[in-house]
């Protein structure tokens, strides 16, 4: 069995998803008491967020390197990183390891080639929704990328920094989302991606 190296941490609520999932994932292909090998490395969210809002993603992208250097040192065979904004650095964190970092967006662009998607809602962080790091991955694979507009980015945006990430659970925002996503398959989406593993502690 390979190891999984974990950087998480960001959110750790989000972190905890990966981590059930990963072992679920194990136990049915293997049955028994089987149980997957992970290392975990969780970094302090606060750290990372700063960076965030500053626009210093040299530094983070340090961080995260040096998590990923320890993981690889640790025994790690690949490398998951339990969030998607981070994914803006990591060509940056690759250079530092040797051994693979497996791409969520890429990973993502599989499944909706899979279920026949080819035009596909897209939430997230602000970087996320905004910036190309993510979105390249799914239109080099000719999947057309819908977002919301700005005022719709901003209260996705706060939701996840201001409730999620702090494990405020609410139903107000839970319908906001369902909105915003019912105005992105008014205009053709066929799926959604949750592109922040939070989210999908509000929407099922």
């Amino acid at each position: 069995m390979k190891t999984v190296g974990l950087i998480g941490g960001m959110s750790w609520e989000s972190t905890v998803t990966y981590y059930r999932i990963v072992n679920e994932v194990v136990k049915e292909q293997l049955g028994g008491l089987h149980s997957a090998k992970v290392l975990l490395y969780s970094v302090d969210f606060q750290e990372i967020e700063a960076c965030q809002a500053n626009g210093d993603w040299d530094k983070s992208a340090e961080i995260l390197g040096t998590a990923a250097q320890n993981l690889e040192k640790a025994g790690a065979d690949f490398i998951v990183i339990c969030t998607n904004t981070m994914h803006k650095v990591v060509p940056q964190i690759q250079q530092k390891i040797s051994i693979p970092i497996i791409h969520i967006a890429e990973a993502t662009a599989e499944k909706l080639k899979e279920n026949g998607i080819k035009r596909v809602a897209l939430l997230g962080t602000k970087y996320t929704m905004k910036e190309d790091f993510y979105k390249a991955k799914l239109i080099i694979n000719k999947i057309d990328v819908l977002i919301p507009n700005e005022e719709d980015m901003e209260i996705i945006n706060h939701i996840i920094y201001h409730e999620l990430c702090l494990g405020i659970i609410s139903e107000e925002s839970r319908n906001k989302y369902i909105k915003i996503i019912g105005k992105l398959k008014e205009k053709g989406a066929q799926g959604v991606i949750l592109g922040c593993t939070e989210i999908g502690l509000l929407i099922g």
